[in-house]
């Protein structure tokens, strides 16, 4: 079975909008194809200033900041300002609220299906890994 490359990803795909005015998330792969009941996928999430994004977690999910910052807090009072490099677990049930100052770009791997192609795919295929 041969692996799936995605050149220049990071610059090259553009998260469709998800919430409020500046929050924006996109899968780019999923391994749901090949193995539907424990699938993970993997994309790109961006908020710019603006409106802090409040999310619950239905599922485990890994995430590193590759670009800017986000200043995150959950549920339970911790508060870490993030920067480029910084890697974190969300577990599922977790209520994290995420917010910037200027902007924020992660990239993350999910244990969860794909979300809809449709919205979330702009101007570049979605391949199954």
């Amino acid at each position: 079975m041969s692996f799936t490359h995605y050149s220049n990803a990071q610059a090259s795909f553009k998260p469709p909008l998800i919430a409020n005015e500046n929050a924006f998330l996109g899968d780019i792969s999923t391994s749901e194809k090949n193995d539907p009941k424990a699938p993970i996928s993997a994309g790109f999430y961006r908020l710019e200033k603006g409106t802090p994004l409040v999310y619950e977690y239905t599922y485990h999910e890994m995430k590193i900041i590759v670009d800017g910052e986000f200043d995150i807090s959950d549920e339970t009072g911790q508060k870490v300002h993030a920067v480029k490099g910084d890697v974190f677990y969300f577990p599922k049930g977790s209520k994290i609220t995420f917010t910037t100052e200027t902007f924020g770009l992660g990239f993350f791997v999910g244990q969860r299906k794909v979300r809809s192609l449709q919205s979330m795919v702009t101007g570049r295929s979605l391949i199954n890994i």
